[in-house]
């Protein structure tokens, strides 16, 4: 039997569920799935699915040694956009808080942003792939990325 049967989602610790939601949903778009507020809310865009847990929920209960799930960090989702400068723009007028400025490298742009309770976002935009990219020989059955990545490139394959 298979350890990992596939992916299922990201889970966000948050302080107030029903902020989050109307957050994720009315802001940036996704769909709310279900919600047993005020300890638990999802929702989803494309292929992924954004678990909320708030105060209460199972998967925010203090962890044996004591220490408590809290939102944060810097492990983020990235999520695609076209017209990433406009898109900063938009958010800026909404009032959104950035964690930095505008980054552009090899893989494409990405900027980050916070969720109402400090949990990190990453938008970006892929580079265009160019004709002179070029592809490594990958082993057969080997599901790595054929692209050969630039050493500052930690974006994106």
């Amino acid at each position: 039997m298979t350890l990992i049967v596939g992916f299922w989602g990201v889970r966000y610790q948050v302080k107030d569920v029903q902020r989050s939601i109307d957050f994720y949903t009315q802001t940036l778009g996704f769909n709310l799935d279900m919600q047993n507020l005020p300890a638990f809310g999802q929702v989803s865009i494309g292929g992924l699915k954004l678990i909320l847990s708030g105060p209460g929920a199972s998967g925010s209960r203090p962890l044996p040694d004591g220490r408590q799930q809290e939102p944060g960090g810097w492990n983020r989702v990235l999520l695609q956009v076209e017209d990433l400068p406009a898109r900063i723009a938009q958010l800026k007028e909404a009032g959104l808080r950035f964690r930095n400025e505008l980054e552009v490298g090899p893989g494409g742009k990405q900027i980050q942003i916070e969720d109402p309770d400090g949990n990190p976002i990453e938008l970006f935009e892929p580079a265009r792939r160019h004709r002179h990219e070029r592809r490594v020989t990958k082993p057969a059955g080997d599901q790595r990325s054929g692209r050969i990545r630039d050493a500052g490139d930690g974006v994106a394959d």
